[in-house]
């Protein structure tokens, strides 16, 4: 099967394959074997290998794979890449000037297109081969980024991955991937199962030189379950030149776990290597001998004397390709190693680690996240400023490569470090990263209020009006998008209360915004309208830069949408336009911009009743932006189904069942999911006697019968 997806690619087609099986099994050997084969066709191989732990960068896979990518282009091809978000990934100690340092809500799809773009233009000069080792290591954003090219490969393109079925078993990420793996055209599965009796003799054989009898061939498997890195073992655990008979065996014990081969190996080590190697296992399987030499206080050619015997015992070797690194022979060996620390002890290690990475890359993106990751694990021992430090730095680092649930990770850790220590500062400032973090997916209407409200709190006891008023506008902000009136009329009369009784204008036109906008809940246009008019004058006067502050600028832009709005309303359609204009040219190619322009907007436009201006401006926001659409889109679809289970008004229910079905339509999901939701749509409309709505559902079930098969999944929806 990887022979035919690597024919395929080397063809003109593409080719996907997962192979997935229990560790020792030899996914990786196969990977290589089927790499060589490639490589030696002319394909281009690039490796993506995912390593355990939370010390691993965000999106490490990718950034190697990344940049293998575009060093195989040409020197000009290259640059054009590395002058686009790509930057971010195969460039980690570039200066970053490329991406901004806190990315708006559609880098991450921007970024995905532009992996794919970028693959593809290489498979035009050769075909590529792209592996991808241990996936059930991969951190989300890897993951997703993943499906999104397997779901979208270009020709002369084959895509392996190999992750284990168990020890870990497949997260909840990681059994999505295989869903959308599965559901892919000339998609592959591969299970590696242990070796037969026949097999056994035959590596072992291979490994000893020696004919293996019957008996001992039974007692190799039986002990081993066939498992072939147990089966290699056997030549190290017999004496130099000794018979393989069945006697042997017995008495030299087959291990049944890797700790146990590990532990029988280290057991002659003494105390100063058997530092060396612990220290290097939590390196990761790929040790930089500089690193480990700083990590643990020796010289150069004291560590590689200490290497060697551990070279001999088949636990670390040279790296390929890097003489100045040494790597574990398998991750299982290194994980073994990991647990032979006594509990005590690691912290310690882990500062020891950290210090070195300081000492080489202080301020490199390459590192940061494992230096956050060090220090959080040396505990106590570690400095809590120095830590909570480098967890905020580690959330920045990864938001920037828009691996966000990573970045969300960082950043609560920080937030733990500091309050723990009573680090006020470096609390608010972890605070206020999530908040940009969390509040770009759902234009800040899906903060957590308890959030924000300690933010707050932790801002006016430091003194920091304005901060302080930025976290209350943005409690008052998440119930207003949530229709929650009751919660967000008090916020908003407090908002108001303090702008009066403040010197600040910005504090003061917070307040008028959000008071603004409670009679316009109310049904009072006028009062709205000049409340967040004169508010608007104010901000005005002290806008917000997005690089300077970006929770505030993105509520002021979101707010001048509003009013451009509320200005239509009150029968201004002229000074709503030209709004409207003004937020459009301000936002430039900004997505988060240009998508709260659009979606304010088109939503006027409809009011106003010009269907060509909400065109026109739908069209925009879904060109710069279309992932981010379609998650407004699916929030949008989630509310109004909350709104019919609240209010009980479900006349619209299957126009909602049909826009849910363009929606899966334009996510790629199966099209079988999306008939079904469609067919809802027609039954419960025709039940109803609702006729428009099921007629509408009629033709889009038709339209999904007359496309071609290759295009059910790559339409834009038409809502």
């Amino acid at each position: 099967m990887l022979r035919h997806a690597t024919e395929s690619a080397l063809a003109g087609g593409s080719g996907l394959v997962v192979v997935d099986g229990e560790p020792g099994v030899g996914k990786t050997r196969l990977l290589e074997e089927i790499a060589a084969e490639a490589e030696a066709r002319g394909a281009l191989v690039v490796w993506g290998h995912c390593l355990e732990g939370d010390g691993t960068p965000s999106m490490w896979p990718w950034m190697q794979a990344v940049g293998t990518v575009l060093n195989a282009l040409p020197a000009g091809a290259r640059d054009k890449w590395l002058a686009t978000e790509l930057s971010r990934l195969a460039d980690p100690h570039g200066d970053g000037s490329a991406a901004p340092a806190m990315p708006d809500s559609g880098a991450q799809f921007r970024q995905f297109e532009r992996v794919v773009a970028a693959v593809g233009e290489s498979s035009a000069l050769r075909p590529v081969l792209l592996l991808f080792d241990d996936l059930q290591w991969a951190d989300v954003a890897s993951l997703r980024l993943f499906s999104h090219l397997a779901a979208r490969l270009p020709d002369r393109v084959a895509v392996i991955g190999a992750l284990r079925d168990h020890a870990p078993a497949p997260g909840t990420q990681l059994s999505r991937l295989l869903a959308v793996a599965s559901r892919i055209p000339g998609h592959r599965r591969i299970h590696l199962g242990p070796l037969s009796l026949a097999e056994v003799a035959e590596v072992v054989r291979g490994e000893t030189n020696q004919f293996p009898a019957p008996g001992v061939t039974r007692s190799i498997h039986a002990r081993t379950a066939g498992n072939p890195f147990f089966v290699r073992e056997l030549p190290r655990l017999l004496a130099d030149g000794g018979v393989l008979t069945q006697d042997a065996v017995a008495r030299t014990g087959v291990p049944s776990t890797v700790r146990d081969v590990v532990r029988d190996r280290m057991a002659g080590l003494d105390d100063g290597t058997r530092r060396l190697l612990q220290v290097a296992a939590l390196i990761g399987r790929d040790v930089s001998l500089a690193l480990l030499a700083r990590a643990t206080g020796l010289d150069l050619p004291t560590c590689l004397d200490r290497l060697e015997p551990l070279e001999a015992l088949g636990l670390l070797g040279p790296a390929a390709g890097d003489p100045c690194a040494f790597r574990f022979t398998h991750d299982l060996v290194r994980e073994s190693v990991a647990e032979t620390m006594p509990l005590w002890r690691t912290p310690s290690l882990h500062l020891s680690v950290a210090d070195a990475l300081e000492h080489f890359d202080a301020e490199g993106e390459s590192v940061a996240e494992r230096l956050a990751f060090h220090l959080w694990a040396a505990g106590p021992l570690a400095d809590s400023a120095r830590t909570a430090h480098a967890m905020v730095r580690a959330g920045r680092d990864a938001a920037a490569k828009s691996a966000f649930q990573a970045a969300e990770r960082h950043l609560r850790k920080a937030m733990e470090v500091a309050r723990t220590a009573g680090l006020a500062e470096l609390e608010l400032a972890a605070l206020s990263q999530l908040t940009a973090v969390l509040g770009m997916s759902s234009m800040y209407g899906n903060l957590i209020p308890e959030l924000l409200e300690r933010a707050e709190r932790l801002a006016r006891d430091l003194g920091q009006e304005v901060e302080a008023t930025d976290f209350l506008y943005s409690r008052w902000v998440v119930h207003q998008q949530g229709i929650e009136f009751d919660r967000s009329g008090p916020l908003a009369r407090q908002l108001l209360d303090q702008g009066k009784a403040s010197s600040n204008p910005i504090v003061y036109a917070y307040g008028l915004e959000a008071w603004g906008l409670h009679p316009w809940n109310l049904g009072n246009v006028g009062d709205a309208f000049r409340l967040l008019s004169e508010a608007h004058r104010i901000m005005l006067r002290d806008q917000a830069r997005r690089e300077d502050n970006q929770v505030r600028h993105d509520l002021q832009s979101l707010m001048v949408g509003m009013l451009a709005e509320i200005s239509a309303l009150h029968g201004d359609v002229d000074a709503a336009r030209a709004l409207f204009d003004t937020l459009k040219a301000d936002a430039g190619d900004d997505p988060y911009a240009v998508t709260i322009w659009s979606a304010i907007a088109v939503r006027t436009a409809m009011i106003v009743g010009d269907p060509e201006w909400a065109l026109r401006a739908a069209d925009r926001g879904i060109a710069v932006d279309p992932d981010f659409s379609f998650v407004l889109a699916a929030a949008a679809l989630d509310l109004a189904d909350r709104c019919l289970d609240t209010y009980g008004q479900r006349y619209p229910e299957g126009l909602l069942l049909l826009l849910r079905a363009r929606l899966q339509q334009a996510l790629g999901e199966p099209v079988a999911v999306v008939r079904a939701t469609a067919e809802r749509a027609r039954a419960l409309s025709a039940e109803r006697e609702a006729h428009l709505f099921a007629r509408r559902a009629e033709i889009f079930l038709a339209e999904l019968e007359d496309e071609p098969p290759g295009r059910q999944n790559n339409k834009a929806p038409r809502f």
